[in-house]
């Protein structure tokens, strides 16, 4: 039986969060609090643990400002690894996590991981991005609220403490379950382990674009010359078609744009965005999305100005250089 897991964590951090200085866990796990949903999303069940804190001994202050935690109320709490473990034995056999925002399930794998606890999945992990479906079904789809914004512009009750984990993940039920089913359906990815090779690839179309998660790549070199990262296919026909616009970089690398023309079905954007794997390799998260002819003018105008600024930089550095 499907049940959806709507969790929610806090967690501690040091003075710094270099690696180097903190034995590889930024963010300690110190509360996780979950609201278990059926099928038919009623509730089963909640979760609620502290957890007795093993690399950050003292609140950071930004933490204790945050959080209605003391170190005593932590002391009480138990060891990471018996919380995890029972809290993933009580969310069952097919879990479907919720979370609001992207930050809470690469935080709990990241914390799994220092302790040689096995990964949630072998590759990209399928969740619910209730803060993303908010801006959906209500906004314009790329705000992104917090938690306690929601909670009033639905006119809910607001009747425990925010910044608690349990409290939290009851809150964002209550959104979750308001989330008509049009749009409830556009999962996210979790990408803490992101594909290995191309048979673990993801290749996925929602009702208005199509996403595409890569392998790793040992560099940027090699990622922009694979020939599947740097297609331009349309996503409906499944034709390679030709590009109108060729790639470009709009902010010195951080993503890609591209615009082709599909024949049959129209203009089609092309974002790339590179990013950077746990073990410090590179892979593609990229999107593909039918725009009109004003939009196409507009990418267009985009590309036409980062030539202009590339020029400038290297007609500067030329100057610096004589």
């Amino acid at each position: 039986m499907k049940n959806y897991i709507v969790f929610d964590l806090e967690w501690n951090q040091g003075d710094t969060t270099r690696e180097e200085d903190i034995g590889g866990l930024p963010f300690e796990i110190v509360e996780i609090g979950a609201v278990r949903l059926n099928e038919n999303f009623e509730k089963t069940g909640e979760f609620s643990r502290l957890v007795k804190p093993q690399v950050h001994l003292e609140m950071h202050k930004i933490t204790q400002n945050l959080i209605h935690l003391t170190m005593e109320d932590l002391a009480k709490g138990d060891p990471f690894v018996n919380v995890a473990e029972d809290f993933l034995e009580w969310c069952g056999d097919e879990p479907v996590f919720c979370t609001w925002g992207p930050l809470d399930l690469p935080e709990l794998q990241r914390n799994m991981e220092y302790y040689n606890m096995d990964p949630l999945a072998d590759g990209p992990l399928p969740f619910f991005d209730v803060q993303k479906l908010f801006s959906l079904e209500y906004e314009n789809g790329k705000l992104r609220r917090a938690l306690e914004y929601a909670i009033d512009y639905k006119g809910l009750d607001k009747d425990q403490p925010f910044h608690r984990a349990l409290s939290d993940a009851i809150y964002t039920a209550r959104i979750f379950t308001s989330i008509s089913e049009r749009i409830r359906h556009n999962y996210s990815f979790d990408n803490y382990v992101t594909p290995k090779d191309k048979k673990q690839e993801v290749h996925i179309v929602f009702d208005n674009y199509a996403k595409y998660i890569s392998r790793e790549f040992d560099s940027r070199e090699e990622l922009l010359s694979d020939s599947e990262v740097m297609s331009t296919r349309c996503y409906i026909c499944r034709k390679n078609i030709r590009r109108k616009i060729k790639w470009f970089t709009p902010n010195n690398g951080k993503h890609y744009l591209a615009v082709a023309n599909c024949e049959k079905h129209g203009f089609v954007k092309f974002k790339i965005r590179v990013k950077k794997s746990e073990n410090d390799k590179l892979y593609v998260v990229k999107t593909s999305k039918f725009i009109n002819e004003d939009e196409v003018k507009e990418i267009k105008a985009k590309k036409e100005k980062s030539k202009m600024r590339m020029k400038h930089l290297t007609d500067s550095n030329s100057n610096h250089n004589v």
